[in-house]
């Protein structure tokens, strides 16, 4: 599999692990600081390719997606739930660097899925979120969670849910059958 963007990683480790994965050219952040110098290296790859940002499912990971994103809007995104990319011999490191090939490649096949309707406007609403228990409920935690693992999207907030919702162009239809089978698993 060939990827035409390039991919905007953490560091080295997750670099050599796409490279196993995928044909594909990656920028490394090298933490979570992001100079910046290589904001501009990102930049010019959007406008030359494009780019993906995969980063780490965690809290630096994110904090590097989200200030990417805000200095480089356009971004595709692709996602690996905790599970797939945590070190089995450890069980506590968490990174792209930890994931399998083909958890790789699934997860930017879906970056493909999600774009491919660019002519979709999603209709779902915040009424939407409260109604399945996504806010304001016990439990609204956990089902963010697997929702976000069901659509491949990342773990949210409350507040960024609808938002990323809307980003991937994920349907009401889409979210009604994800959130049917979270709920009926004992959420």
């Amino acid at each position: 599999m060939k990827i035409k963007e390039i991919i905007v990683v953490e560091g080295k480790n997750d670099t050599l692990k796409i490279k196993q994965a995928v044909e594909a050219d990656t920028i490394e952040t090298n933490g979570s600081a992001v100079p910046k110098s290589t904001i501009q290296l990102i930049e010019h790859a959007y406008r030359k390719r494009g780019v993906i940002i995969f980063t780490d499912p965690d809290f630096p990971g994110e904090r590097i997606r989200k200030k990417i994103a805000h200095h480089v809007p356009g971004c595709k995104h692709a996602f690996l739930p905790k599970e797939f990319a945590t070190s089995s011999s450890t069980n506590k490191s968490v990174g792209i660097e930890h994931a399998s090939a083909t958890a790789i490649r699934h997860a930017l096949k879906k970056v493909y899925e999600i774009d491919s309707n660019h002519h979709y406007v999603s209709d779902i609403l915040k009424a939407d979120l409260l109604a399945y228990g996504l806010i304001g409920h016990p439990n609204a935690r956990e089902r963010r969670e697997q929702l976000g693992t069901r659509l491949h999207i990342g773990f949210t907030n409350g507040k960024q849910l609808l938002k990323r919702l809307h980003m991937f162009k994920i349907s009401k239809d889409e979210l009604d059958i994800e959130m049917k089978h979270i709920i009926e698993g004992g959420y």
